[in-house]
């Protein structure tokens, strides 16, 4: 008869000791969260709506974004620049390439939204709270000139919980995980060298431009610490005005985005990189442009709408004319998303999507043809099923 205890995982502990810990320290880091899907580290683009494409409801750790945008717009660069100011505002580590200080200067600041006066009122004591319970809403009646901004309801803010153990007992504090930003506005840099700006520099023909750039990365991700999050900004890849001629030589670039593939595995739980690329230079339809977007995880398209589509007003009436939404700026084509694991498992593509820039927000959403100018029933949308004046009896 053997009275040895069954049942009892020997190797099984030690696995199941590290998941929670893992997790913790992840959350504890700021601007980073676990994906709702796997578990996977996931850091925030700054634009909400990119976050919510790329399948994580983040941009997960460990992964590449290749941006590519026909014409001559800015709106890959200001996808940067958010990408960046979050980096900024989160303190991560945030790595330039190609362009000076004075890139980094025009980053956005913080808008000032409805998100700072819900934290301020998610901190106040009981007894606040409990002084207009039942009639809340009549408080603001004697504030004249409060506007109709202060009485409406505020939108939540997109927050990841962050637990921090002090005396003895654990605390959990709300960080935003994607900030607002305000492209009117510049970003004030805080004290530390949080921008580390990388220059291009050419030697030789037969020398790769690339060579220092990695050189420089690989020095910062190895004297860094191991929660340190790092950003990788390559602004206008392949552009004459910042790269030599011979950096388009296939032999230097694509042996660039292996090396930046490699430190990406390395170090997939620091490294997320952003790049964008002239489609007008470097068109889909050559051989390097594929190979270049087979090197990278996520690959998206910018096609901005002619100028001439653009001479009307910002705003757009919908339904019955009550309701205005601010005119497409242009298409979205998603090519490739960052897959789940090396299994597979990518998102869906989905549907036509638009951007629309603002001042404060960039959005990405669904493309939905207006009503046509003769169809009344459709241009009265919900109307219809509500009831009107005479269909109600006192």
């Amino acid at each position: 008869m053997s009275f040895r205890k069954r049942n009892l995982g020997l190797s099984g502990s030690s696995q199941q000791s590290q998941g929670p810990g893992s997790e913790t320290q992840s959350a504890s880091i700021p601007g980073v969260r676990p994906s709702p899907l796997d578990g996977k580290p996931t850091t925030s683009t700054g634009t909400s709506s990119l976050d919510e494409l790329l399948g994580h409801s983040g941009f997960a750790l460990g992964h590449s974004l290749l941006i590519e945008e026909n014409g001559t717009t800015e709106f890959g660069a200001t996808l940067l620049r958010y990408f960046a100011a979050e980096g900024v505002v989160q303190g991560h580590k945030v790595h330039i390439v190609g362009v000076g200080e004075p890139w980094g200067r025009d980053l956005p600041a913080v808008a000032k939204t409805a998100g700072f006066e819900t934290m301020k009122a998610e901190s106040q004591t009981a007894p606040e709270k409990e002084r207009m319970k039942i009639a809340w809403r009549y408080e603001r009646l004697g504030d004249f000139g409060a506007g109709p901004s202060s009485a409406r309801a505020y939108p939540a803010v997109n927050r990841t919980p962050a637990s921090t153990v002090a005396g003895g007992t654990l605390s959990t504090t709300s960080i935003a995980f994607c900030h607002t930003f305000d492209l009117t506005k510049r970003l004030t840099l805080p004290d530390g060298n949080r921008l580390n700006f990388i220059p291009v520099r050419s030697v030789s023909q037969h020398v790769s431009p690339f060579q220092p750039i990695m050189q420089a990365l690989r020095e910062q991700l190895a004297s860094s610490s191991s929660p340190t999050i790092h950003r990788l900004v390559i602004p206008n890849l392949l552009s004459p005005a910042l790269y030599p001629p011979h950096a388009s030589s296939p032999q230097h670039i694509l042996q660039f985005l292996h090396s930046l593939r490699a430190l990406l595995r390395s170090y997939s739980t620091q490294l997320t990189i952003i790049m964008t690329l002239p489609v007008m230079l470097y068109p889909r339809s050559s051989g390097l442009t594929r190979w270049m977007e087979l090197l990278s995880d996520g690959v998206m398209e910018l096609s901005p709408f002619a100028h001439s589509l653009d001479t009307g007003p910002t705003t757009t009436t919908s339904g019955s004319g009550t309701t205005q939404e601010e005119k497409p700026q242009g298409m979205v084509k998603l090519h490739r998303l960052p897959v789940f694991s090396e299994k597979g498992g990518g998102g869906a593509l989905g549907d036509d999507l638009v951007f629309t820039v603002s001042r404060k927000k960039f959005v990405i959403k669904p493309f939905n043809l207006p009503p046509v100018e003769g169809d009344t029933e459709a241009q009265r949308g919900e109307g219809e099923g509500k009831p009107t004046a005479v269909d109600i009896e006192f």
